[in-house]
């Protein structure tokens, strides 16, 4: 499996490399100039190889049937040189335009190669590279028709045996001559069979990948539409819920304070007691309002809510801690401990927050419904979890709720929504809570939550 992985890597390094070359400013320019020599070099050797290379000291007809000196005749054999270089010039030179004149370089390069092998049947290996690499640029950022229709000449030459046709020796040059030339036939034959088959897959393998490009970025077109559709619809109904918010319960939550000064100040008699209750009531709903507005500066991302007011998350601070339980504790006029066992650590935010609305509201519920019962917070820190228990020595769940095996308090049967919201606050962060009667009476909310390590892990 190892060497597997490697050599995948090593195949997608070379993929990277060659693409980081092909994309560099100069590279047509090289890839011509090399194709250009090879092509001289292949064009000097091929004219070497043919019946004017040959001191027969006779004369010999070319494949074209026109009849050539011997190699005697210098004049005639330097000629058919030139014509060979040019040829294979004009075959690999035009390939310096493809990136920038693609339809242009490609046009010149296979009319080249269909001269050079339908008027002297000659074509060199370069050549034939650089009429794949024309076909295939073209294929990929050029126009599509033009990319087949220029390999469509060479399937019909290798069909019509043109190139591959019996060539004309009859000359008095010998069997050497005849030799050569059959050899020559023999070459060219296969060259025009491999650009047959090889100049339109190469046109459809660049259509191909342009294909594949477009179709890359459409898929990646939508999915921007989509994410930028569904960004929009959820900034939407946020503002609509802040709105909400807003209108609807910051405006009776003001009014529960507002109404709580105004007894507090106009009902004459009344106890301290009950003074100091109405005040805690006015404060509660104060307080609600400043966290209310802090959520709408969350809802609202345009900051025209109040930005400058919003403050870090709670967490398991010490200083947050007794601030809860010291707001229970004043609130219920009951006793509230804090118990801390391990050695307490930093844990992820999440975890820390989530622990910390899990207690504030198993405090509230156990005001609501258990008043005047005591209250015990205990923190459990272990290598792996942060284990939470907060019970009350109150009267436990109701009979029927202990009945129907779910553990749960009259809060939940009453259609409150505390409960279900903890365990989603812990199931939120990978953990679990269980709620459900303590061993010694009262009622218990237990959660356990990701420690260091498991947050870490």
């Amino acid at each position: 499996m190892a060497f597997v992985n490697g050599a995948y890597d090593r195949r997608g390094s070379w993929a990277t490399r060659w693409r980081r070359i092909a994309a560099a400013p100069h590279a047509p320019v090289v890839a011509g100039a090399l194709l250009a020599l090879v092509a001289a070099a292949e064009s000097i050797t091929h004219a070497r190889s043919t019946p004017l290379g040959y001191s027969s000291g006779h004369a010999v007809s070319t494949p074209m049937g026109q009849t050539i000196p011997h190699a005697g005749n210098g004049g005639a054999a330097v000629l058919y040189l030139m014509v060979f270089v040019l040829l294979g010039l004009a075959t690999t030179l035009p390939i310096t335009l493809l990136w920038t004149q693609p339809a242009a370089a490609a046009v010149v390069v296979s009319a080249a190669c269909l001269l050079s092998l339908t008027a002297f049947r000659t074509l060199t290996v370069a050549g034939l590279g650089a009429q794949l690499v024309a076909g295939y640029r073209l294929g990929r950022t050029g126009s599509r028709p033009p990319a087949v229709l220029l390999a469509v000449p060479f399937v019909l030459l290798a069909l019509a045996g043109t190139a591959g046709s019996e060539p004309h020796a009859a000359s008095a040059g010998g069997n050497t001559a005849r030799i050569l030339i059959d050899h020559a036939g023999g070459e060219i034959r296969v060259l025009t069979l491999l650009l047959a088959s090889l100049a339109p897959a190469a046109a459809l393998a660049g259509i191909a990948r342009r294909a594949r490009g477009e179709a890359l970025a459409n898929t990646t077109t939508r999915q921007v539409i989509a994410d930028t559709l569904l960004e929009n619809t959820a900034r939407g109904e946020r503002a609509r819920i802040a709105r909400e918010l807003h209108d609807v319960v910051a405006h009776h939550i003001s009014m529960v304070a507002v109404q709580a000064e105004t007894a507090r100040l106009t009902t004459p008699g009344m106890p301290a007691a009950g003074a100091e209750r109405l005040s805690a009531i006015g404060d509660a709903s104060r307080a609600a309002l400043t966290e209310m507005r802090r959520l709408l500066g969350v809802l609202r991302e345009d900051g025209e809510a109040g930005a400058a007011d919003r403050q870090p998350q709670p967490g398991l601070r010490l200083r947050e801690l007794n601030e809860l339980l010291d707001e229970s504790r004043d609130g219920s006029r009951t006793g509230t401990r804090l118990i801390l066992r391990g050695s307490p650590v930093t844990l992820d935010p999440g975890v820390e927050l989530a622990a910390y609305r899990i207690v504030q509201e198993a405090l509230t519920n156990a005001r609501r419904h258990a008043p005047g019962a005591a209250v015990d917070v205990e923190l459990h820190y272990a290598d792996d979890a942060l284990r939470l228990l907060i019970r009350d020595n109150g009267p436990g769940p109701s009979a029927s709720a202990s009945a129907d095996g779910h553990g749960l308090s009259a809060a939940a049967s009453t259609g409150g929504h505390g409960l279900s919201g903890m365990r989603e606050r812990a199931a939120a962060v990978g953990g679990e809570l269980r709620t459900g009667p303590a061993a010694d009476g009262g009622f218990l909310v237990e959660a356990r939550l990701p420690g260091k390590e498991a947050t870490a892990g």
